[in-house]
């Protein structure tokens, strides 16, 4: 094949990256190429056309008797006049296009919006059978020795793609008014029967829950990639089909569904301050973090930008890079886009801001207001009065459209969604506490859901999921929740007096999946920032698995953390204690000079200079014997955050001062508290 194939996934819909083949081509490649190019546009009249059936089938048809021709050629290897080559090399380029065009109509999850983009769907095909048309008036038929009935076939489809008369369907019409008028109705505060929405989705054989939601997905993607004038549209029909997809259906085909979100619906929880998402090039947010052959990360436009100029260093550590690979940091992106989306924050990318559809504050259009207004208003009613398997939909619901952006969040709560989701905790179904949980976990991302789920004292009932949940899910995802209610100062307090809390979320880091895992360190870093609980946390025996998470993971975000909590419960005295207790100073110095994380780093200068002002001479005698540790100090000094370069600073000048006594002849100072610790 002549073309470059392209993934249906990555290719944006009526993006047709069609590729001209060369002038210098030999015909015979081209025509092999063109034959098999045909074929496969022929294999559109199996595939389901749910609009734009006619005016597919009939550029199926033109290319299918155009083949014939192509057949004819090769089998008979005819030499093809220059005129023809040219012919050929047109049309070869016009039918990748088509073949685009065609994909995009039969394109899983697109079928409301090739319906509600008919009038350009149909500009393309025009535009593309009348290029079709064009170029047959330029091939040389009488010149190439082709069989009557072939060259009659060929003046026939030449003759009907220039007469063609390609059209909207008027039942593709009819049920785009029909789409429109519902659209229309919500924007005036009014409910559409649901009659007509059955009617359209009917037509757009949208049968089960999963085809609706495999719908809203596209619409999605569509809505951040879209242009700023597309939105309000885009918006109004992701209101429409999260309607239809809840009112319409009645049961979850968990057996078609994605069940990515079902199956481990883990938060991408980190104790990492958001200064490290900001690529050291640019100074911005990263859109789009790479890392390069140092393990350092930059922004990849920045990157690109510094390797364009002929740098062959790396920008922060002066390393000479081994080569210029770029590689997707696809976790870092992801707390990127966390960040962002629970705190309402914009990326820029390319000169204009791009749309996460989690960081939606605001609705997108007025029709998309009201039917999610409605929608919560249905969801809440179902909590309370529907049946069991009527509230275990629901609540997967809420978690979808939850997760979806803030308005919808805002609207679920104002609803009074958060009482009902509470009471199904206590539920002894699998499914209904681990969607109940889940639905909770996102709606506490809003300050109202904060506020909400302890006024109705949920903060007793997320811990009981969490001491005694049915599912080992569900007790994670309760530990995700707690973390974003301790964002709240107020409430770490009130959730580290709950007896269970923290020896729960002991228990789960000791027994969870690695997702679990670091819930429940990250859980327990949030609750650790208020003082009172610091004492609980290290009495419950953190330290230690701390430790051996760092010593034995290979999770680099989840030592990471495990990090982040260490060097807080540092700062007190008895967790430097259980620190120089637990011989851990060569551990922690293996990670400062192996990790890549700038985050780590600091952690673990962190955890040093606590240790060394809350343990005095001992503790820094310990330190010092490690003479490697003062050339990964000073790297500190210069490659990281100014946070982190201060600390280093004050250990360096610590490490300094030891030595300076301890030549003086006056050794070691003891503890100046009375207890003894062997710290080696």
């Amino acid at each position: 094949m002549i073309q470059k194939k392209f993934n249906e996934v990555d290719r944006r819909i009526f993006y047709f990256p069609a590729v001209r083949p060369c002038e210098t081509v030999s015909p015979a490649t081209l025509l092999g190429s063109l034959i098999v190019l045909s074929q496969n546009i022929g294999n559109y009249q199996s595939k389901f056309l749910a609009t734009q059936r006619r005016n597919s089938r009939e550029a199926i048809r033109k290319i299918g008797i155009l083949l014939v021709l192509f057949e004819e050629i090769h089998d008979r290897g005819l030499i093809l006049p220059e005129t023809a080559v040219l012919c050929f090399s047109e049309l070869h380029l016009t039918f990748q296009k088509i073949r685009f065009l065609l994909e995009d109509c039969s394109r899983e999850g697109a079928r409301l919006w090739i319906l509600m983009k008919s009038e350009m769907v149909v500009t393309q095909f025009r535009v593309l059978i009348r290029t079709v048309a064009t170029a047959l008036d330029i091939l040389p038929l009488n010149s190439m020795d082709i069989c009557g009935e072939v060259m009659e076939l060929v003046e026939l489809v030449a003759k009907q793609a220039r007469k063609a008369r390609i059209e909207i369907d008027p039942n593709d019409e009819r049920a785009m008014r029909r789409v429109l008028s519902v659209l229309d109705l919500f924007e005036k505060g009014i409910e559409p029967e649901f009659q007509v929405l059955k009617w359209v989705l009917d037509y757009l054989e949208i049968k089960t829950w999963s085809d609706c939601n495999k719908e809203i997905k596209f619409l999605e993607e569509q809505w951040v990639e879209s242009e700023e004038r597309e939105v309000p549209f885009l918006s109004s029909l992701l209101g429409f089909m999260c309607y239809c997809r809840v009112r319409i259906f009645d049961t979850l085909d968990y057996q078609n569904a994605d069940q990515t979100d079902v199956r481990c619906n883990m938060e991408v929880l980190s104790c990492l301050n958001p200064e490290d998402f900001r690529c050291p090039i640019s100074l911005e947010l990263m859109i789009d973090p790479v890392t390069v052959s140092t393990g350092q990360t930059y922004d990849r436009s920045s990157i690109q930008k510094w390797l364009k100029a002929g740098h062959t260093i790396c920008p922060k550590t002066g390393e000479k890079l081994t080569n210029t690979e770029l590689v997707p940091n696809t976790n870092l992106r992801k707390l990127i886009h966390q960040f962002c989306a629970d705190n309402g924050v914009s990326l820029a990318k390319t000169g204009k801001k791009t749309r996460d559809i989690a960081r939606t504050i605001l609705p997108g259009s007025p029709a998309a207001a009201e039917a999610m207004k409605f929608l919560s208003r249905i969801v809440a009613r179902n909590l309370v009065f529907g049946t069991c398997e009527q509230k275990n939909k629901t609540a997967y619901e809420i978690r979808l459209l939850a997760k979806a952006n803030i308005f919808n969040r805002s609207c679920l709560i104002e609803a009074g969604t958060i009482p009902p989701l509470l009471n199904l905790l206590y539920s002894f179904n699998k499914s209904i506490q681990e969607n109940a949980i889940a639905a909770l976990l996102k709606l506490s991302k809003h300050a109202n859901g904060k506020k909400i789920v302890v006024e109705n004292g949920g903060l007793r009932s997320i811990v009981a999921v969490l001491k005694r949940g049915i599912s080992l899910e569900a007790k994670q995802t309760a530990a995700a929740t707690i973390f974003y209610l301790s964002s709240v100062k107020g409430y770490r307090r009130l959730i580290g007096e709950i007896d269970e809390t923290i020896p729960a979320l002991v228990d789960l880091i000791k027994e969870g999946t690695p997702c679990g895992k670091k819930n429940g360190v990250v859980a327990l870093f949030g609750l650790a920032l208020y003082h009172g609980n610091r004492q609980r946390v290290i009495d419950a025996g953190t330290i230690p698995l701390l430790l051996h998470i760092i010593a034995s993971s290979n999770k680099d975000e989840l030592i990471v953390d495990s990090l982040a909590l260490l060097a807080t419960l540092a700062e007190c005295l008895d967790g430097t204690l259980a620190i120089l207790q637990a011989s851990s100073f060569p551990l922690i110095t293996r990670i400062l000079q192996s990790t890549t994380s700038q985050a780590g780093k600091e952690h673990c200068v962190s955890i040093f200079l606590s240790c060394c002002t809350n343990g005095g001479d001992e503790a820094v005698a310990v330190l010092a014997k490690d003479t490697s540790v003062m050339s990964s100090l000073y790297s500190v000094t210069t490659d990281g955050t100014a946070q982190a370069s201060k600390k280093a600073r004050s250990l360096i000048k610590m490490l300094h001062k030891f030595h300076e006594t301890s030549s003086s002849g006056q050794g070691c100072q003891a503890f100046t508290n009375e207890q003894s610790v062997h710290v080696w």
